[in-house]
């Protein structure tokens, strides 16, 4: 074992082997926890030598903080990329380091790492993506020019453009869902993007539209709608005159549903000022639709509203559309709507007869601490038999068969468990962070409790969007009773989320200004300073 001081360069003085194994590394880690979990003096001592003013139980971050420590580095990240370097892993290695340099918005380190590895131009990640990909946004939507500024990262695509670096369809693709004005302006001003219909409804280049189109019925209906969409999503009027002129076209029943509705110009002024995102049906008449539910949800809270809009659109309700069905189901599951669900339920939708699309609903609902919704989504989707499922449920009794005699997880094939989207294969410690997150969110406080036993990570960087703890969930959320149990159980307050280098009651305090959360935040904060 070294010194618990590390040196000032973060190289280790002596104890790593020269072609030390990752995997090995983190196993030592997962051991720390199952000695002090059976309470072994000795880890105990290991961990209080680095860790003074921890408290049982000990999460995997600070088993890692404390074996990095043992091998002279500051912390597991140093540890990591040393690991790296020496296994010939150098290119995986400078691309997390250009994908943090990004984050940053740090275009010298960029530079930098380019030159050292000129490899990273050509790069791609575990889903076929380049490094151009880590510059764009990760929201939904960011129209808003603010946003957009929060989440994209201009300076850094700009230098990776001009040095060469891969442009991929999945960038500009995006770039659209997202309504990422400056990016595409940038991509295009650059001269990368393809003179395809959807870009060119994105750029509002009506020119370019007029040319692509051809005589007065060409293009297919599917591109041509969803050109239409794009050029509302970037509010260029004149662009979605043109293409829906042509949708109708293609198909004269668009234009009778319209004309039922209203003027064909109050359509566009409507789509434009709300246009639905483009993640969800791509064809104008049924974005319009959804669009009127969610507000009637939402904005107006109006379920007469409500029910009229799925009485007076049956096509909404047949076999053909059980897509929009899930869809509409997962986002009262998200949002907690339970009598818009039921509305939904009542109406009879095929979805509940015929073979259910995928869907997010069942998870979403857990996600977001609706669990009670589980009765009625099981209508549809059958529950899950894993171990995050049995917890955020309550299943106590489903959630034990998980564990051998000895308390020890026996999970059987990893990838039949949930765990949030990460890249590479699942670990047993993801499971049990995405299970102990569910079971705290959803007042499964017991389960909690058993899980934290077994190895759980109370700060793990299990989030609903991106790497946040599940303080962090708790405090945007308004949830003060699970956040009272993670702290009176050691989570830690002062953690920083992944986007905004914030804690928890940073997220209280500025993202929803809930100030009884800040409060109890802010007061653990303090407790939580040495001395």
């Amino acid at each position: 074992m070294t010194s618990s001081q590390p040196p000032a360069n973060g190289v280790p003085e002596r104890g790593l082997p020269r072609r030390p194994s990752l995997d090995s590394l983190r196993k030592q880690a997962k051991k720390l926890v199952r000695e002090t979990v059976a309470e072994n003096a000795d880890a105990v001592g290991r961990v209080r030598t680095h860790l003074p003013r921890w408290a049982p139980p000990l999460s995997l971050r600070d088993a890692q903080f404390v074996v990095a420590r043992e091998y002279g580095f500051h912390g597991w990240q140093g540890l990591r990329e040393e690991v790296l370097k020496r296994i010939g892993s150098g290119l995986e290695w400078a691309a997390s380091q250009a994908e943090r340099a990004i984050h940053d918005n740090d275009v010298e380190r960029l530079k930098a790492l380019l030159a050292e590895h000129p490899g990273l131009l050509a790069w791609r990640d575990e889903e076929d993506h380049p490094l151009l990909q880590a510059t764009t946004p990760y929201a939904m939507d960011v129209s808003d020019r603010e946003r957009e500024a929060q989440f994209c990262r201009p300076d850094c695509a700009a230098f990776l453009i001009d040095a060469g670096a891969l442009v991929t369809p999945s960038v500009w693709d995006i770039l659209i869902r997202s309504g990422a004005a400056g990016m595409m302006k940038l991509l295009n001003d650059k001269g990368v993007l393809p003179r395809e219909l959807i870009v060119l409804a994105a750029l509002g280049d009506v020119d370019g539209l007029h040319a692509s189109l051809g005589g007065a019925e060409g293009g297919d209906l599917a591109g041509v709608e969803l050109a239409f969409m794009s050029a509302c999503r970037f509010a260029h009027e004149a662009a979605a005159a043109m293409l829906l002129d042509r949708c109708i076209q293609l198909d004269p029943n668009l234009g009778s549903q319209i004309d039922r509705w209203g003027s064909r110009t109050a359509f566009i002024a409507d789509m434009i000022a709300k246009c639905p995102s483009l993640y969800g049906s791509p064809k104008p008449w049924p974005a319009f639709v959804m669009r009127q539910l969610y507000e009637t949800m939402h904005e107006k809270g109006d379920l007469v509203a409500f029910a009229g809009w799925l009485e007076n659109q049956a096509w909404l309700l047949d076999a053909a559309h059980i897509d929009l069905q899930a869809e509409l189901i997962a986002h009262t599951a998200i949002h907690g709507l339970e009598d818009f669900l039921r509305s939904i339920l009542e109406h009879d939708p095929a979805v509940l007869r015929a073979s259910p699309p995928p869907s997010q609903a069942l998870i979403w609902a857990f996600d977001y601490g609706n669990a009670h919704f589980i009765p009625l989504l099981t209508r549809i989707w059958p529950l899950p038999d894993d171990l995050p499922h049995a917890a955020g449920s309550g299943d106590f009794d489903g959630v034990r068969r998980w564990f051998d005699n000895e308390g020890k997880p026996a999970l059987g094939d990893l990838s039949r468990h949930h765990r949030n989207a990460r890249p590479g294969s699942p670990t047993v410690q993801q499971v049990l962070d995405v299970a102990l997150a569910w079971a705290v969110l959803n007042k499964r406080f017991e389960i909690a409790e058993y899980l934290l036993a077994r190895g759980a990570d109370i700060n793990t960087d299990w989030s609903t969007h991106e790497p946040a703890s599940i303080l962090h969930e708790c405090a945007i959320h308004g949830r003060r009773d699970e956040a009272r149990f993670l702290l009176a159980h050691g989570a830690d307050p002062t953690i920083l989320d992944h986007r905004w280098n914030a804690t928890p009651a940073g997220w209280a305090e500025y993202a929803v200004k809930d100030e009884a959360m800040t409060g109890l935040l802010r007061e653990a904060e303090e407790r939580w300073k040495p001395g």
